[in-house]
């Protein structure tokens, strides 16, 4: 495994660098976000470790960025800012998780794992088209057509929650299961997101008159093309 960590604490970097070479992982450090981001664009990375405060380029920023440019490379944030507002921020940019400082390196490795297999498990290797009488998903290519026209707007994240509700129509899934099965971790204070993304998805697709998000109150979510299909 080949991580890009960039982080400005030297004494962080020290104790990263010295668990990896505990575990075998090759990594590479920048100390500041324009570095880490020209690190970025000419290596291949299994997955990035980004502080969210860095000289240059904050992480924020550099994750918006990266994601602007259609990269589905896993990505942890580390910071120091612990509300929730925070840490919607950051997975909203195109974070797939973060871990909150002061931690220890156990713990990111564990979420170091976890998020790994959270990409491979949902990687679009599969051939083929899925969708309905209104809706294209290209699991290889990662394109979307609705009622005929093409969708590009999507985001990483947006596009995989979307592809996970095409591959079951009509079944209800509460917050805490699509985090699971689409983000692949849980942590306290986090459903925020997953409505955040169905705002969002309902926004690019579909119509007051032809939803395909609907609120099954009290319960979650289900994706269905039928208009008698919303629940609340």
């Amino acid at each position: 495994m080949r991580i890009l960590v960039i982080e400005d604490n030297e004494s962080v970097c020290a104790m990263i660098e010295m668990f990896f070479s505990k575990e075998g992982i090759e990594g590479e450090f920048e100390n500041d976000g324009l570095k880490g981001y020209t690190a970025y664009r000419n290596g291949s990375w299994d997955l990035l470790i980004v502080d969210w405060m860095l000289p240059g380029m904050d992480g924020v920023t550099l994750c918006r960025k990266i994601r602007q440019e259609g990269s589905d490379v896993p990505i942890i944030m580390l910071t120091a800012k612990d509300s929730e507002s925070d840490q919607v921020l950051g997975l909203e940019m195109g974070a797939d998780d973060y871990v909150t400082k002061p931690f220890s390196p156990l713990a990111l490795m564990a979420r170091i794992k976890a998020v790994a297999r959270r990409y491979q498990k949902h990687k679009p290797e599969e051939k083929g088209e899925i969708g309905t009488s209104l809706l294209k998903i290209n699991k290889e290519t990662r394109e979307v057509m609705f009622d005929g026209k093409s969708i590009t707007n999507l985001t990483p994240k947006e596009f995989d929650l979307l592809l996970f509700f095409g591959q079951h129509p009509r079944q209800v899934f509460t917050r805490e299961q699509l985090l699971e099965r689409v983000w692949g971790y849980q942590y306290y204070g986090d459903e925020r997101t997953v409505d955040v993304h169905i705002k969002r998805l309902r926004k690019k697709l579909g119509s007051p008159e032809q939803p395909l998000f609907h609120t099954v109150w009290g319960v979650g979510y289900k994706f269905d093309e039928s208009v008698d299909g919303n629940e609340g």
